[in-house]
Parts: C-alpha cells; structure tokens; sequence
C-alpha cells in the first residue's frame, strides 16, 4: 500500500482531572473516603482538618454559586468537547453483579460448601475436650492464629528433626479453615526435584506419618483434605472417649457414603448404603450438623463488621400519615478546609518558583469542592428514593415498589451510571432497618391490576408463604405460584423456585424432612 495523509473527524468525552476525581470520590464507600481524605491529608500541606464544615470562601467559591450535580458537570463536559460516544461504555461497566450465595441445604449438588448458619449454633459433640466453646474473637485473641496454636501443640511431641520439620511444614501448609488442600505428592514435589523419585517417596512417606500426628492435635479435625474427612476425624475423636455410642457410630458408616445423599437427606439410600435401620439414619443426621465443618473458625480474627449509614431518613410526623426527614450522617462527612497560615502566605506571591505551591493549594481546594458535591449528589438521589418508597419505609417489604436506576436518573437530570456510583456502597439508616442504597432497586412482575409487583415484595411474600406452610406437607414451588397467581401476581414456577433459592429456602422435599 502507497503511504499517504487523510483527514478524519471523531467524536471522544474529554474528562477534566477535577471531573475525574470527582466520578472517583463518587464511587468510594464511607470506609474507603476515609481513608482516602487521610491520604491527601498527609500529601498536601494546604488541607486540614476542621470542627466546622468548610464554607465555600474557604476553598476559592463564590457563595452565589450553586453546585451542579455530577450528571450536569458531566454533561457540560461532554458538550464542550463535542461527546456522547462514550456513555453506552460508562454505563456498561458500573451494572452491579449480585453473587446468590449457595445453601447446603439447595439443591443437593455435589459442591459440598456447607452454609455456616446450618452447622453454626451449637458446638460439637467434642470441642476442647468437652469444655464449652468460647468467643471466636476471644479465642483469636488469646491463642494466635491456628498455625501459632498448631505449633505449641508440636512442641510437646517427642520428634526426630525431620518428622518435626515435615510437621512445621504441613501446618504452614494449611488454609485459614484448617483444611490441608494440597496433596502429600504436590506438597513433596515443591521440596524435591520432579526427576528425584526416591527422594519424593521419602518425603510422601515422612508428611503421611506427619499428617497422623497432625490430625491428632487440636482443634478436632484439622488436617483433614475434604470436608468428609473432616467430619469423620471429629467422630472417631468422639467415639475414643465413648466407643459404644450407637449414634456416632452410624454417622461415621453415613460420613463414609458420598456427601451427595446427605446433602439431599436421602434416608433410604443412606440406610441401605451403610447396612442401618433408617431410623438410625435420621438419629445420626443431628449429630453430624453439630460438627465444625471448619476447625480454623474459631482462629480467624473476625471482628464485626459495623455498617454507618451514609444517609438518615426518620419518621418526624406523631400522626398516622408519616412524614420523613432525610438527612446526611455528620458522622461520615469529613470537615476539612484550606490551612488558612499556608494560604496566605502564597497569597500575592508571583512567579515561578510558587507554580508549584499553587498547584497544590488549588488541589486542595477541588478535593473539598468534589466531597461536597459527592454529598450533596448522595442526598439528592436519597430523597429521590424515599420519595417513591414511602409505602416501604411505612409497611416493609411487601409494600415495596418496583425502581429502576432510569427513574431516578431522569428525574435528578443524570446518567444512570452516575446513580449507580451513587447507590453502590452507600447505606441509609430507615424505620425499617439499614439498607444498601440499590436495596431499594428491583424488577417489576406483571399484576392483574396492569401495575407492577416489585420482585423485593415478592420474595417477602413467598417468605411468608413458607413460614405458614404445614411442615408435613410444605409448599411445592407450583403450589406457591398459583398463591402468588391469586394474590394478582404473575409469577412462573422457574421465578419462585429462583427468588426461593436467593431466599436460602430449600425445596419442599427436603423441608419435609428437616
């Protein structure tokens, strides 16, 4: 091809650094602001701290000046420089992925991942030799971590110096829940050279006679590979101290068969797998949920998770007819200012030695404008929520009304990509609980009125449904359609048997067992 020159127009979203900052700070949660706003705290000189919030003189406003939401300065951007092109991408990469975590008890599959609510109440029938389980987070703080503990523990074994480091090496090995989830030949193949056969059976050989002793410490179970040896290693701790224990004995032949049956509770084909009385069977089932799936639990330095809300909404009306007030949460807004000594000394300074000084105070000035405007954005979208949730907030989840993000980004002049910055991460405290802002967002099923039920309403509803059912004879997810078909609703048996399962609901024939 011969080289030449052309001329060629096109169309791109130029984005100012102030702009670009201002998207970013949007999409930051309180925790990650925080930690954000000390950062630029100790890079820039210029910012500081303050008891009262900054007023607009204090970062170069004018106080006639009234700010614009991030929508309208993007939009201004856009138009500026002659762009659109690029909102279809912005708006692509901020939907929201909802990962639907799986219950032991669903569907029976062989990913056997237990759901902790089902094992957790009670502790084992052998934990610390009978002594009652403490505090996950005292236990954390008291005894280390596992391997900490793991290792005292081996201090007390007579071991030659290679069985001990075989020992020291398996329990470095293990993952948080003391599971050992590499095999004895991977972990051998990593010290010794793939073509040395000798020395991999030497080593094979040294960590199967380490993994016994390993097994044998405590916490009951760790070391094991699979959660049915680790089942299985609890038991037979169990029976050491009480070997005619009958019930114990018939978990161990159940925690023997494939985990499958158990996860479906398939008496039948348990009892005739392990030679029992399905009597047996459904005694034995008991014993086995009140095992610790993950021996590590207690080690793990869990501290509570507390959630501060972004955005207050309380009931201020003393009537029947409520009337909310929705307001920002003091305690999450940083209370910064331009340090006033710095300021006015580059004040008048000319020249271009202080470009740089200059820089930085306008970088000061544009962090407190956009955390501002990211407040200011957050209340507007808030208020645009509560607005068409009233009903919620007075009644619950079954008075709750379909909302897309197109409803709110119409009516506040934004881009739907902006309100999901914006609802993403954020938490408004309510009469009805603490609620992540896209909480409030959810689909719409037909009604027999032409309006929309939202999915929300209709998870509360199936909920109810099955907490009324007759345990002897629950609820098919057909059954709950046509309840639901009755109510007005629209939903197919597929939806009911999804929103069930996002609900943590197992099906109706393993409710009739459990």
């Amino acid at each position: 091809m011969k080289p030449g020159l052309s001329l060629r127009m096109s169309q791109h979203l130029a984005l100012t650094p102030q702009l670009q900052q201002s998207i970013r700070l949007l999409q930051l949660s309180t925790l990650e602001l925080s930690q954000e706003v000390d950062q630029m705290l100790d890079d820039n000189p210029f910012l500081e701290r303050s008891e009262e919030e900054a007023a607009s003189e204090a970062f170069g406003l004018d106080q006639t000046d009234t700010p614009m939401s991030l929508g309208d300065r993007v939009s201004e951007s856009a138009s500026t420089s002659s762009s659109s092109s690029d909102d279809s991408a912005s708006e692509s990469n901020d939907e929201a992925v909802t990962d639907v975590a799986e219950s032991w008890d669903g569907d029976g599959s062989v990913d056997m991942r237990p759901d902790d609510s089902e094992w957790g109440g009670d502790a084992g029938p052998r934990q610390n030799n009978g002594e009652e389980t403490a505090d996950a987070i005292d236990l954390a703080r008291s005894r280390g971590s596992l391997t900490d503990f793991l290792h005292r523990q081996a201090l007390s074994l007579r071991l030659s110096e290679v069985d001990s480091a075989a020992l020291r090496f398996l329990i470095e090995s293990l993952n948080d829940d003391g599971y050992l989830t590499d095999t004895l030949p991977e972990l051998a193949a990593s010290l010794a050279g793939s073509d040395d056969y000798e020395q991999l059976d030497e080593l094979v050989h040294r960590f199967t006679v380490a993994l016994g002793l390993l097994q044998s410490l405590e916490p009951v179970g760790v070391g094991a590979r699979d959660l049915a040896e680790c089942l299985r290693i609890q038991i037979k701790a169990w029976l050491k101290d009480d070997p005619e224990d009958e019930v114990a004995q018939a978990a161990l032949a159940v925690c023997a068969q494939p985990l499958e049956m158990l996860a479906k509770r398939d008496y039948k084909r348990l009892a005739v797998a392990c030679g029992l009385d399905e009597s047996v069977v459904k005694a034995a089932i008991p014993f086995i949920a009140r095992l610790e799936p993950k021996p590590g639990r207690p080690f793990v330095q869990a501290e509570q998770n507390i959630i501060i809300p972004d955005v207050l909404v309380v009931n201020t009306s003393k009537i029947a007819t409520p009337k909310f007030r929705i307001q920002l949460n003091p305690d999450v807004m940083p209370k910064l200012r331009v340090h006033d000594i710095y300021a006015n000394a580059l004040r008048g300074s000319k020249g271009s030695s202080h470009a740089g000084l200059q820089q930085r105070l306008q970088e000061a000035r544009w962090f407190i404008k956009n955390i501002q405007q990211r407040f200011d954005t957050i209340l507007r979208v808030s208020t645009a929520i509560v607005e068409r949730q009233k009903n919620f907030l007075t009644h619950g989840e079954l008075a709750m009304r379909p909302l897309v993000l197109r409803e709110i980004a119409d009516e506040l002049g934004m881009h739907e990509s902006t309100i999901s910055r914006v609802t993403t991460a954020k938490y408004m405290s309510t009469p009805q609980g603490t609620f992540e802002l896209k909480y409030f967002f959810g689909s719409g099923l037909g009604t027999d009125s032409g309006s929309a039920a939202s999915s929300t309403a209709v998870r509360a509803l199936i909920k109810q449904f099955v907490a009324a059912e007759k345990p002897a004879k629950p609820l098919s997810d057909n059954q709950i359609s046509e309840m639901l078909k009755e109510q007005g609703i629209d939903c197919a048996r597929r939806t009911v048997a999804k929103y069930r399962e996002a609900l943590k609901i197992a099906p109706a024939n393993l409710r009739k067992t459990l």
